[in-house]
This record gives C-alpha cells, sequence and structure tokens, in this order.
C-alpha cells in the first residue's frame, strides 16, 4: 500500500528532526487508536462469527493492520500510549460483545466508531495543518488522510449492511461507543 508508506529519505529527515510535541501526541493518539480497531476485529473474529461477518471482519482487519503498521513505522517520532494493553483490551470488548448480540450490533459498532474516527482523524488534519512545514510531516498528514478515507469505507460499508432503522438497545449502545472513543482519544494523547 504505497500511498500509506514514508520512502526512506523522509523517514530519515525525521529521524534527525523529530516532530513538535503536538505532532507526537497526535501520532501517539492515532496509534492507540489503530491499536484499538485492530482488537475490534479481532473480536469479532474470536466469536467465530458467520461468513458474511467473518469476511467483513477480515477484510477491515487487514486495512487497521496496515494503518497500525504505517504509525508503528513512525514511533522513533512519539512514546506509544502507555495504555496500549487497555486499548487492546477495551477494542476486543467492543468487537467482542456486539458479535455475541449478532450482525446488526457488530455494524451498528462499527459505524459508530468509525464515524468517530472519521471526526476524529479530521481535526487532527486541521490541528496540525497549520504547524506542518517541512515535506516529511506533510507526508505523514497524507497519511492521516488517507487512513480517514478508509475508515469512511469502513463506515459506509457498515452502514450498508445495517438496517436503516436501529431499535434503542444499539442506539444507546452507539451513543457509548462514542463516548468511550472520545474518552480513549484525551488519554491516549495524554499517557
Amino acid at each position: 500500500m504505497s500511498e500509506l508508506m514514508l520512502d526512506k529519505t523522509q523517514l530519515r529527515r525525521l529521524e534527525t528532526t523529530g516532530v513538535s510535541v503536538r505532532f507526537q501526541r497526535e501520532l501517539r493518539c492515532s496509534h492507540a487508536g489503530e491499536t484499538g480497531a485492530c482488537w475490534i476485529y479481532r473480536g469479532i473474529l474470536a466469536t467465530r462469527p458467520s461468513a458474511e461477518l467473518r469476511q467483513f471482519a477480515v477484510a477491515h482487519l487487514q486495512s487497521e493492520t496496515e494503518h497500525l503498521k504505517f504509525f508503528e513505522d513512525l514511533q522513533f517520532c512519539y512514546r506509544p500510549s502507555l495504555l496500549l494493553p487497555i486499548w487492546r483490551f477495551a477494542g476486543f470488548l467492543t468487537g467482542w460483545i456486539p458479535a455475541l448480540v449478532g450482525k446488526r450490533a457488530v455494524f451498528a459498532t462499527i459505524e459508530a466508531v468509525e464515524t468517530f474516527v472519521d471526526e476524529h482523524y479530521r481535526d487532527q488534519i486541521n490541528v496540525l495543518m497549520p504547524y506542518v512545514t517541512r515535506e516529511p510531516e506533510k507526508e505523514v498528514l497524507a497519511g492521516f488522510e488517507y487512513c480517514r478515507l478508509e475508515e469512511v469505507h469502513h463506515r459506509d460499508d457498515a452502514k450498508q449492511r445495517s438496517a436503516p432503522s436501529k431499535p434503542l438497545y444499539l442506539r444507546l449502545w452507539m451513543h457509548l461507543v462514542r463516548i468511550g472513543s472520545q474518552i480513549a482519544v484525551k488519554l491516549a494523547k495524554a499517557v
């Protein structure tokens, strides 16, 4: 996936110059988020889902794994979140619990998560853009945008597979997922 890879020259420049503290916080947060995303799909797969749900989870896990690798390749720029074990566990539960309920719950969960992630990546890009002056940082932001667009695809795929109207329990669950995502972002930036 060449759109998500920095060339070696750009990586060496970033290693030499580093990035701002603000950039470090956003990289740490995105790394934590992509870690959690991988574990959401692992949680779904742990339930031995139907063929449709398995295919959905495997395909999305593949792209989330590529996003995670992108941020791992940049770890020389930032310290990963100290809460990664919690993000893994929370991600696993966020996939596993709805998968036990059924595919409607899984698709609603992914729709909620990816709606939040789209907004969050957009906010990150808007916050960082005024501070980006060097080409390697511009490439990193292009990676953020690439990930954002793939997350939009995940959201739209889940939404298309989901029923247009959701029962109250799913709407409440989606709200809880959004609140949990907001809290996770704040914690990941700080810790």
